[in-house]
C-alpha cells in the first residue's frame, strides 16, 4: 500500500480567496489527505435549522479540483452555543460536581440524550449531503474522544443511564449486584437499581468494584456515541471512517471503538508528549526535549496499528512547537521528517501534520503549523516536501507480523487506577516499561488486544498486570506455541473485582499461589540476587509453590518463576532488571537480541530495517555512525 501524506485544514478560518492557493501549495509540497471540517458546526449551523452550506460546498470543491482527497469530519466535539441553550444540561460534570463548560471544546455529556439526538441529526444532515459520489475520501467522527479529560461525567444523566446499564447487566436482579459487589461491607446494600449512585462525592473512597462497573459504563457510552456516528455515515457513504485518538488516554476502550470503524488514527505530538504525559525523568525529559521519548510513539504507532486492525494512521502529527504543553521547545531540523518516517516503518497509511496554517487567533495561536501566520513555510512544509519526493523514489514500506506480542487491556488499566495499592503506580507505566525493554534488546513489537485469540507465528507473548485475566484469553494463551510472561498482579481480582480463591494468579500447569502483596516506597527498592543486577520497584508479590526460580531477592525470595513455556514475575523490575529477563526469554525463544546504545532503536519490515537515533548527538552503532536524529534504511538479507 502506497504510504502518503496529509494535512488538517480550516477553510472557515481563512479569506476565501486564498483557497486555492492554499490547495494548489499543498499538492505542490507533495499532500495527497486534507482534513476539514471537525470543528465547523457553528459556521454549518449558526442558529438552529439555519443550514449554511455554501462555503463548505466551495472548500470541497476547491480542494478536490486542485486533486487532493479530503476527509470530512463530523463538527460534534464543538456543538455551538445555541444547542447549550437549548440542552442546558448536556455539559458534563467533574468528580467535584462542576460543569465542563462552554468556552472551549468537548462540552458535552456522553449520556445526554438530547445531545445525542442533536449530534446523530447533524450528521445525517452532512452524510446526505456529502456522502454520495466520490467527493469525500474518508471521514473522521468527532475529534479526540476522551481528551481534556472528557469520557467520565458526573452529570445527572450519567447516573441516569449507568443506573439502565446495571439493571441491564445483572438482569434486573438488584441482589444479584449486592452480592457480585460485595456490598454486605458497610451496610451498601441497594434495594432498588435506581438508588445507586455515582462513585464520587463519597465520604472515603468507593467500593473498587462500583467505580470498575462505572468506567467500563463510561467506555460503553463512548462507544455507542461513535457507533451512532458510524451507522448513519455507512447509510449514506463507501468511503472509510476513523477517529483520531490521542496519546494516553485510556478511559475508554479504543478497541471496541475501532470495531466500528475502518482506520485507527491518532495525534503524535512528541515534544507535548513528553513534556505532558510520559512521565520521564528530568533527566530524560532535558536530554529528549527536542526529539520526544524513544518509545511512548512507537508504542502508540504498535497500539493503533492493533486497534486499526491493521488498517491505521497519523491524523495529526506535531509540524514544530506546540502551545498546551508544561514546556513548548522547537524540534531539532529533521524531527518532523524523522517522526513521519518512523510511523511508517510502523506500518502507517498516511501522516497528516496539524496544521497548515498557523492561527493567528484563539487558544492555539502559539502552535506552529506548517506555514507561519503570513503564510511563509515553517519547518515541517521542506521536510514534508523532502519525505514527499523520498517517497516518490524508494520502495514503498511492507508490514510483517513482529515476533513479540505485547498485551495491552483498557480494562486492566482502569482496575489499576482503581485499586493502584501505590503512589504513581499505573498499568499503562508497567506494559510501557515492558515495550521499552523489548525496544532496548533492538526487537519489533505487536500489541495485541485482550480479545485476541490467535497468537500463531509469536515467538513470545508478554502479558503483565492484567488484573482480570478472562477465561478465554487464559484458553487462547494456553494453545500459542510461544514462551508466554506473566505479573506482576496478573488475575489478581475476578471481573467483579473479588479476590479469587483459589489464589491467583490460576494459570493452568505453573504450580505457584500469590499469598502476599506489598507496593514500595521509592526508596525501598529490592536488590535482585546474583549474578541478576537490578531492582524490584513500586510493587512485589510473595510467591508459593514448586514453580522452579527463574529470579530470587537477595533474601532468597523468589520474584520470577518458571513452569515450561510459562513464567510469571511478581515485581515490578526496574530497567536494568527487565532487560536481564527480557534476555533469558529470548533465548528461551530463540530470539536474538542486539544491546542498543541509548536513545538507538530498531524498526524492521519485510524487507528493511529501519534505525533511529533519538539522540540530539551522534552515536556509534554496528550499521555505522549515526547523524543526530537520523533515520537509516536499510535493506534485510534473509
Amino acid at each position: 500500500m502506497q504510504r502518503t501524506l496529509g494535512t488538517c485544514y480550516y477553510p472557515e478560518h481563512w479569506p476565501e480567496e486564498i483557497w486555492q492557493e492554499d490547495a494548489a501549495r499543498m499538492v505542490e509540497v507533495g499532500l495527497t489527505w486534507v482534513r476539514i471540517g471537525e470543528f465547523a458546526w457553528s459556521r454549518i449551523e449558526p442558529t438552529s435549522g439555519d443550514l449554511r452550506w455554501d462555503w463548505l460546498d466551495r472548500a470541497i470543491d476547491t480542494l478536490v479540483s486542485a486533486g487532493l482527497k479530503v476527509i470530512l469530519g463530523t463538527p460534534t466535539a464543538t456543538p455551538p452555543r445555541w444547542i447549550l441553550d437549548r440542552h442546558p444540561d448536556m455539559l458534563a460534570l467533574d468528580a467535584e460536581g462542576r460543569p465542563r463548560g462552554f468556552g472551549s471544546r468537548r462540552h458535552y455529556c456522553f449520556s445526554h440524550e438530547g445531545y445525542r439526538a442533536e449530534c446523530r441529526r447533524i450528521v445525517t444532515l452532512i452524510a446526505e449531503r456529502y456522502g454520495p459520489g466520490d467527493r469525500i475520501a474518508a471521514w473522521q467522527t468527532d475529534n479526540e474522544y476522551g481528551c481534556h479529560d472528557t469520557t467520565i461525567s458526573y452529570s445527572p444523566a450519567a447516573q441516569l443511564a449507568f443506573c439502565k446499564w446495571l439493571e441491564q447487566r445483572y438482569d434486573g436482579d438488584i441482589s444479584a449486584l449486592n452480592i457480585a459487589w460485595g456490598n454486605v461491607f458497610w451496610s451498601m446494600d441497594y434495594n432498588r437499581f435506581d438508588q445507586i449512585a455515582l462513585p464520587n462525592l463519597t465520604v472515603t473512597e468507593p467500593n473498587p468494584a462500583h467505580v470498575q462497573a462505572f468506567r467500563r459504563f463510561s467506555s460503553d457510552q463512548v462507544v455507542a456515541f461513535n457507533r451512532d456516528q458510524a451507522r448513519i455515515l455507512r447509510t449514506h457513504s463507501r468511503a472509510p471512517i476513523a477517529h483520531n485518538y490521542m496519546g494516553r488516554v485510556t478511559d475508554f476502550d479504543h478497541y471496541k471503538t475501532g470495531d466500528d470503524l475502518d482506520i485507527a488514527s491518532w495525534d503524535s505530538y512528541p515534544l507535548g508528549f513528553l513534556e505532558d504525559r510520559v512521565g520521564a525523568s528530568a533527566e530524560d525529559q532535558r536530554r529528549y526535549a527536542r526529539q520526544g521519548d524513544p518509545d511512548f510513539q512507537a508504542f502508540h504507532h504498535d497500539l493503533y496499528r492493533a486497534v486499526g486492525r491493521g488498517r491505521w494512521w497519523v491524523m495529526e502529527q506535531q509540524p514544530g512547537p506546540v502551545n498546551w504543553a508544561p514546556y513548548n521547545p522547537a524540534p531539532l531540523p529533521g524531527m518532523v521528517r524523522f517522526w513521519t518516517w518512523e510511523a511508517f516503518a510502523h506500518g502507517a497509511e498516511a501522516v497528516c501534520y496539524f496544521r497548515w496554517r498557523q492561527a493567528p487567533f484563539a487558544q492555539e495561536q502559539m502552535h506552529a503549523g506548517m506555514l507561519r501566520p503570513d503564510s511563509v513555510p515553517a519547518q515541517a512544509f521542506a521536510e514534508a516536501q523532502q519525505v514527499s519526493e523520498e517517497l516518490a523514489t524508494t520502495p514503498d514500506v511492507q508490514h510483517t507480523q513482529a515476533p513479540v506480542a505485547l498485551i495491552f487491556d483498557y480494562d486492566a488499566e482502569w482496575a489499576w487506577q482503581t485499586q493502584p495499592h501505590g503512589a504513581g503506580l499505573s498499568y499503562f507505566n508497567l506494559v510501557l516499561d515492558h515495550y521499552r525493554a523489548l525496544r532496548r534488546a533492538g526487537l519489533s513489537v505487536d500489541i495485541a488486544a485482550p480479545t485476541r485469540r490467535d497468537f500463531a507465528g509469536y515467538n513470545l507473548i508478554l502479558a503483565p498486570g492484567l488484573m482480570h485475566l478472562a477465561q478465554p484469553l487464559r484458553d487462547a494463551l494456553t494453545q500459542t506455541s510461544a514462551i508466554i510472561l506473566y505479573g506482576p498482579r496478573t488475575g489478581v481480582r475476578n471481573e467483579e473485582f473479588s479476590i479469587p480463591v483459589p489464589l491467583p494468579p490460576g494459570l493452568t500447569g505453573l504450580d505457584l499461589r500469590v499469598i502476599a502483596t506489598e507496593s514500595l516506597r521509592p526508596d525501598m527498592s529490592v536488590p535482585l540476587a546474583p549474578p541478576t543486577q537490578g531492582n524490584i520497584k513500586g510493587y512485589v508479590e510473595t510467591l508459593e509453590g514448586s514453580a522452579k526460580a527463574l529470579l530470587r531477592d537477595t533474601s532468597g525470595k523468589k520474584v520470577a518463576v518458571t513452569s515450561g513455556r510459562q513464567i510469571y514475575c511478581g515485581g515490578w523490575l526496574d530497567a536494568t532488571g527487565l532487560d536481564h529477563l527480557i534476555a533469558l526469554l529470548c533465548a528461551q525463544a530463540g530470539l536474538a537480541t542486539r544491546s542498543l546504545p541509548e536513545g538507538v532503536r530498531i524498526r524492521q519490515t519485510e524487507t528493511e530495517e529501519f534505525w533511529f537515533n533519538h539522540n540530539a548527538t551522534p552515536i556509534k552503532t554496528e550499521v555505522g555512525t549515526l547523524p543526530a536524529a537520523c533515520v537509516l534504511r536499510r535493506r534485510l538479507t534473509r
